[in-house]
């Protein structure tokens, strides 16, 4: 949104900060500044000057030689391209010496044997539009030689607010006036209008008939109110200066009068409005939807299709305009044109939005119709386009305009509790607090107790406060964000616990990370053999499908590494495969992990060569991820794949129903583009599914009791398991046994044939007390004897 710094001015009396500062307010309000431009700066050099005489080149048809009276002693002698040319007007002049925006310095110079000793400019080359036809001719009485700048009031800066698409009331002047007034503690002001009376129908609220236009709305729900007045008498020319030059400043160019009086609303107000040929449109406006076929040209010139869905504005037969977006070039305003009917009306945003986008056609009025307009700013806005249309073109105007549409809603009335202010804000606000912020942005805020207040939405705020954290948001805007404590305090950040499947996630990442993966995130488009369901517009006909599973994306990546030299990759990615839907219903979401791997099984480093990544260390990545994702771990064959070879792979199941959920293994020969220096590709998939189990973490104090410790030396078989003697000494040590962990083994002398001498350290402790040696020698008698009993282990000698 291009804001004029003078107009804000005008806006807000007794504003005296300077463009820098308002820019800075806006920020801290939530509405950053994209930039500043010092309309001025560059056209410093300019000056005011009138063609005293033009005539026509004497060596060229199609240039003019004119005199022209730049307040100086001599007149000067111009040599100029413009057709517009007349003697008697004024015009920007730049004279020799003088630097045009861009960098153009002007110089004296001939041109088919006549000297020209400046430049008479147009809007392009001043930087204030893209008029490049003719020179830019300038209405009003003005002293040669004056500045240009300050002679048409373009001594202002334009602020280029960036505007988020929530606050609707921020595309126009008055809103964003409105902020500032607010945290500077002034007012905004407006000239008195007085707005036309409205006519409604008789009987039937979507059809009215007022003096000189009849209005039907057949389409309510796409444009609930419309109101049309018409104008007589006007006399189209070329706005004052004073208008044009507001509009040049926020990037317009001026058209004629009664078409700056609209734009110039347009910015104020944020209404859009329209003016219609009254003599080519009739005295009938109808608001439907577009037939089959039906075609209008527009006001670029361009004729356009319409679709059966789009609102347009049409007379008794035909199209006019497209609702909302432009207007037809039939009915336009031109300068034979002395009967005027003045459009003001709301639409449906996303009907708006829809047309937008189907013609690829973004004007000033669809940017805002598609973000929602004051409904109850209609006659406000007419009437201040009335007041300048008169202003500037005459006319008179009909006492009524006809108002087809429902009857206005009442506005919405919110009750805020102020302890839900103190909770979202970390402070205590009273009712007068409240009222003091929300009542400057046009809130009418009624204190209901000391727990509550009743506050009552403007309508240049309807389409984003409608609940009490909204009232939150902008209690905390005028308070000031910087102006919150920034001390630590208790907080809860949702009373909603985390999704299990967000807290698995979290878990992958944080073992993956930790043995040296790093996280890739692949599109999901994928070529029509990777997936199943198929879309509707894919952006490329090489992925016109959505994947099915995340490991050809994966391998891509891989590739990309090789051709780029990389050895070692360690790649894994969480993302969503998709699945065609039971019975034709919509597709099925499903979250896997996959990893890929391949080079070194360490970093290389000169203390020991460089070993590849092979079964072994996939193995143990496997039970790792299994443990994680409470999976079992099966090194039967997984069956034909088009991607791992089922020779070297694992499968990962479900305990509760033996189904795979996983896969693992070595890639096969040519399922991946690899150089010949490219070690093997290891990969894993699996779904990612919280398990049932409860995994919460729980506190548990340190020990306060010193443990107890003993080391047994034990007779194992050969081909005993050692986990089998801990899961008996383990059973047989509760509760007092902590733990037990082999440290040692011994086969050698003094150990009989076929057996192995291992040793186990015990850890014993008790929770309230220091255990004695009694105790301790009871339980070692205890794992002693049913070590002998169960597996037939004796302590050695």
């Amino acid at each position: 949104m291009n804001i004029s710094y003078q107009w804000l001015r005008e806006l807000i009396p007794g504003l005296t900060l300077s463009p820098q500062v308002v820019a800075d307010r806006l920020a801290m309000l939530g509405a950053p500044v994209d930039e500043i431009v010092d309309i001025g700066a560059p056209l410093r050099d300019i000056v005011i000057g009138r063609v005293v005489h033009a005539e026509r080149h004497p060596n060229a048809d199609r240039l003019s030689l004119c005199t022209v009276d730049a307040g100086v002693a001599e007149h000067l002698q111009v040599v100029c391209g413009a057709p517009n040319v007349k003697a008697g007007a004024f015009y920007p002049f730049a004279p020799v010496g003088a630097s045009l925006p861009g960098g153009i310095t002007i110089r004296k110079a001939k041109i088919r044997g006549q000297e020209s000793q400046g430049m008479l400019c147009s809007a392009r080359e001043l930087g204030l539009g893209r008029d490049h036809e003719g020179i830019l001719e300038l209405h009003g009485d003005f002293k040669p030689g004056g500045s240009f700048v300050e002679s048409t009031g373009l001594d202002d800066a334009r602020i280029v607010v960036d505007v988020t698409p929530n606050r609707a009331d921020l595309l126009s002047h008055i809103g964003v006036a409105r902020e500032i007034a607010a945290a500077e503690g002034l007012s905004v002001r407006m000239p008195e209008l007085r707005a036309p009376e409205a006519v409604s129908g008789d009987g039937d609220a979507y059809h009215a008939k007022a003096p000189g236009i009849t209005v039907r709305i057949d389409d309510p729900e796409l444009c609930p109110h419309y109101f049309g007045l018409v104008i007589r008498n006007v006399r189209i020319g070329p706005s004052p200066e004073w208008l044009a030059s507001r509009l040049r400043a926020v990037g317009l160019r001026p058209i004629s009068n009664v078409v700056d009086a609209t734009n110039y609303v347009l910015h104020e107000l944020g209404h859009p409005l329209h003016a219609f040929d009254l003599d080519r449109l009739g005295d009938t406006v109808v608001v439907r939807r577009a037939r089959r076929g039906e075609r209008i040209t527009t006001l670029d010139g361009i004729e356009r299709r319409l679709e059966q869905d789009m609102l347009v504005i049409a007379d008794a037969q035909r199209p006019v305009a497209i609702a909302g977006v432009m207007g037809g070039a039939d009915t336009e305003v031109h300068d034979d044109t002395r009967n005027i009917m003045l459009e003001c009306a709301v639409f449906d945003p996303r009907s708006i939005r829809s047309t937008r986008r189907a013609l690829g056609l973004s004007t000033d009025a669809s940017y805002r119709f598609e973000r929602g307009v004051d409904p109850f700013g209609t006659l406000t806005a007419v009437a201040r386009a009335v007041a300048l249309i008169q202003a500037t073109a005459g006319g008179e105007a009909e006492p009524a305009g006809a108002f087809a549409g429902s009857r206005m809603p009442d506005l919405p009335e919110i009750t805020l509790e102020l302890a839900r202010v103190q909770q979202v804000l970390g402070i205590p606000f009273t009712p007068e607090q409240v009222a003091e912020y929300l009542r400057p942005l046009g809130f009418d805020v009624t204190p209901k107790n000391a727990r509550a207040v009743s506050v009552r939405v403007p309508g240049h705020r309807l389409s984003d406060v409608s609940r009490p954290d909204d009232l939150v948001e902008e209690i905390a805007r005028r308070h000031g964000y910087d102006a919150f404590p920034d001390d630590l305090r208790p907080f809860r950040p949702s009373s909603v616990p985390t999704h299990p499947l967000f807290v698995l996630e979290d878990r992958v990442r944080t073992l993956l990370v930790a043995r040296g993966l790093l996280e890739a995130r692949t599109a999901a488009f994928a070529p029509a053999k990777e997936g199943e369901v198929e879309l509707m517009h894919p952006l490329a006909a090489t992925e016109s499908s959505l994947r099915r599973s995340l490991l050809p994306g994966l391998l891509r990546r891989v590739e990309y590494n090789f051709a780029r030299g990389a050895r070692s990759i360690r790649l894994f990615e969480i993302g969503t495969v998709f699945h065609r839907g039971d019975n034709g219903g919509l597709p099925r979401e499903t979250t896997r992990l996959a990893i890929a791997i391949t080079g070194p099984r360490h970093p290389p480093h000169w203390s020991a060569p460089a070993e590849p990544f092979d079964v072994w260390d996939l193995k143990s990545l496997v039970h790792d991820v299994a443990a994680v994702l409470d999976r079992a771990v099966e090194d039967d064959d997984i069956g034909e794949d088009a991607v791992v070879e089922p020779a070297l792979s694992f499968r990962l199941v479900d305990p509760q129903n033996q189904a795979m959920v996983g896969r693992a293994g070595r890639v096969r020969q040519g399922a991946v583009d690899a150089p010949a220096w490219a070690d093997d590709v290891w990969v894993l998939e699996a779904d990612l599914v919280p398990s049932r189990r409860d995994r919460s973490i729980r506190f548990r104090e340190l020990p306060q009791h010193p443990a107890v410790e003993r080391d047994l030396a034990l007779l194992l078989g050969v081909r005993q398991a050692s986990a089998d003697v801990v899961r008996v000494i383990e059973a047989a040590g509760d509760p007092l046994l902590e733990a037990a962990e082999p440290f040692d083994l011994y086969e050698g002398p003094g150990v009989p044939e076929g057996k192995r001498s291992v040793a186990y350290r015990l850890r014993f402790r008790a929770p309230d007390r220091t255990l004695t040696d009694t105790e301790v020698d009871a339980a070692v008698r205890r794992v002693l004897a049913r070590l002998n009993e169960e597996l037939g282990v004796q302590q050695r000698a």
